[in-house]
């Protein structure tokens, strides 16, 4: 009688060893700059700079001034947004249902995909030499038309140009995420409902939004997150004439007279919560439209 034997199957295959390998960098990158300086600000906004257990830095967050502070930085944040949500929503639908040539529409993503990604320091001073008081597009108004900006009451270093600013780089960011959602409507339903009868205003009102509202929605929430979270911008542009958020946190943890890093732990563990909140029920619209476009 012969018996046969089967080697033993390793517990762990060398496919599986390769593909951990593979993602190991984007962890421990993800870990080093993410989870641990995370978990760094929530414990310190409960520390004392002795290190003792406290509650006074998360009560000090519902002060006057820094209520002030998360109030401006979640007005400027809803403009900017919004603003970016309604003419960047135009845009992606004039590239993908607009008949436009497709010299234009990659054209166009191509400088949105360069656009969203341009900021801090460099698009303050854009701006500065644009709309300043001494900009191009001042002088010129002024120049050839006889209308002084300034003289409405405009001003960049404010709520208003603060706003103007973000979305620079809020309109492409909505065009490059609306794209694919308007892509992904399908002729057939467009069809369908011209077969029903329905008219052009008709199809868009009862068809298409319906299917893209998740998209535009959660498409927006994440344009308020990314502002929310902006300060190279906001610093390089205003400096510290406007009381947001991140020019708080900023001046709490730099070391100057306002030196008090666990409440700038404490600001950033609000900030934390609002943006996490946005970026959560953006994911959820998110699954819920890929969902309606399956």
């Amino acid at each position: 009688m012969t018996t046969t034997t089967t080697a033993a199957a390793p517990l762990i295959s060398k496919r599986a060893i390769i593909d951990w390998l593979g993602i190991a960098p984007f962890m421990i990158f993800a870990l080093m700059f993410l989870v641990v300086p995370t978990l760094y600000l929530v414990t310190g906004a409960f520390l004392t700079p002795d290190g003792a257990f406290t509650l006074k830095n998360i009560a000090d967050l519902f002060t006057p001034s820094i209520l002030s502070a998360y109030w401006i930085s979640i007005r400027v944040s809803v403009a900017s947004s919004l603003g970016g949500a309604l003419i960047g929503f135009f845009l992606a639908w004039a590239i993908v249902l607009g008949g436009v040539p497709n010299w234009i529409r990659s054209s166009l993503l191509t400088f949105s995909g360069v656009a969203s990604n341009f900021a801090g320091v460099p698009l303050a001073f854009a701006f500065l030499a644009t709309l300043g008081r001494t900009g191009l597009v001042t002088v010129f108004l002024r120049e050839w038309f006889g209308f002084n900006l300034y003289a409405t009451g405009f001003n960049l270093l404010s709520f208003l140009g603060l706003t103007i600013t973000y979305m620079y780089f809020q309109i492409p960011l909505m065009v490059l995420i609306l794209t694919p959602a308007l892509d992904g409507m399908k002729k057939e339903w467009r069809e369908a409902s011209e077969i029903l009868g329905a008219s052009t205003w008709q199809y868009w009102r009862m068809v298409a939004l319906p299917i893209l509202w998740p998209s535009l929605l959660g498409t927006t929430l994440l344009l308020f997150a990314n502002a929310f979270g902006a300060i190279a911008t906001a610093y390089a542009l205003t400096g510290s004439s406007l009381n947001i958020v991140p020019i708080l946190l900023y001046a709490q943890i730099r070391g100057d007279v306002l030196h008090n890093p666990n409440l700038g732990y404490a600001l950033a563990l609000g900030m934390i919560v609002i943006t996490g909140i946005s970026n959560i029920l953006y994911i959820w619209l998110r699954m819920r439209a890929e969902r309606w476009q399956k």
